[in-house]
């Protein structure tokens, strides 16, 4: 299957975003980045220390350097941090530079894939479950307004949301060359 472009994959922590993406590269022949792991991977510290010495506002800076590096290159899918979309500067560089695909999830589904994750700053709480609605709150109308495409991954395995996902880029590639 052919789909040229980059794809960013955006949506909450516990989507599915990283996962999905990998498999959905493979699927489609593309190179695949996580912009996570490229912030540790450079800094040699994880996103929770970041958040630890730097706070989110200094996590949001990196990660929005970051983007703006990878979105430059060609041909490739990238899963994003989940507050990615807070920043206008962010979505403007996903908009222009790509196709941006929403993996949407329900609030039990989040909860159940992020509850023993110690390694998200922004669930570090006693209440996880409250603290995934409030953000749900903040985020998901920014999801699905930079989104070209939604796709739902309550109960489907990685792979077949990355079917999923890749069958409806390649619909909208016909829909467009006719």
């Amino acid at each position: 299957m052919k789909i040229s472009g980059n794809i960013f994959l955006i949506g909450p922590m516990g989507a599915g975003k990283s996962t999905v993406g990998r498999h959905l590269a493979q699927l489609l022949g593309k190179e695949f980045h996580d912009s996570d792991q490229e912030i540790e991977r450079r800094t040699g510290a994880s996103v929770a220390l970041i958040f630890d010495i730097e706070g989110e506002q200094g996590f949001r800076k990196r990660e929005t350097a970051i983007l703006h590096e990878l979105t430059r290159c060609d041909n490739m899918v990238l899963a994003t941090g989940g507050g990615v979309i807070l920043s206008e500067e962010n979505r403007d560089l996903l908009r222009s530079r790509g196709t941006v695909v929403y993996l949407d999830a329900d609030l039990d589904t989040l909860a159940r894939r992020t509850h023993r994750d110690r390694k998200r700053p922004l669930l570090q709480t006693s209440d996880r479950r409250e603290k995934l609605v409030e953000i749900m709150k903040q985020r998901e109308s920014l999801y699905r307004s930079e989104a070209d495409v939604v796709v739902t991954t309550d109960r489907r395995s990685p792979v077949a949301v990355a079917r999923k996902v890749a069958a409806t880029l390649q619909s909208l590639t016909l829909d467009e060359d006719t």
